[in-house]
């Protein structure tokens, strides 16, 4: 199966989508939700010209990579400065700098959150009530 990286990035007017390793996917809008969306409606689109990628015709996966700004601002009314600290163990001032992107993770603190979101997920995928 093929997996088709797709970037999101923050703008001015909302959020912005590409594939990283596939040509002619893109997409936008003022969210998130939004933006994939419109990525699958573009895959959607692709499909049906007799030009469409092989990689569209068979079976793929999407994985969503996020920068740093996107993905701290797309979870911040699910996730306080607060308990991002917590959870990834840098100080709630630097996670605000990487949110408003005064400041640029280094490729270890972008790892370190990265494992963190993904241990709480696991953890949260654990849990029955």
């Amino acid at each position: 199966m093929k997996t088709i990286r797709i970037i999101i990035e923050k703008n001015e007017d909302g959020f912005w989508a590409y594939a990283e390793n596939e040509k002619a996917i893109v997409g936008g809008g003022d969210t998130v939700q939004d933006c994939k969306q419109d990525i699958l409606d573009c895959i959607d689109t692709l499909k049906e010209i007799d030009t469409c990628p092989l990689s569209l015709k068979g079976t793929f996966e999407l994985v969503y990579k996020f920068d740093a700004v996107s993905l701290l601002n797309y979870y911040k009314g699910v996730f306080t400065n607060a308990a991002l600290e917590k959870i990834t163990g840098i100080n709630q001032k630097q996670i605000q700098h990487y949110a408003t992107g005064h400041r640029k993770p280094r490729a270890e603190q972008r790892q370190k959150i990265e494992r963190a979101l993904h241990s709480l997920g696991k953890e949260l995928l654990m849990l029955e009530l």
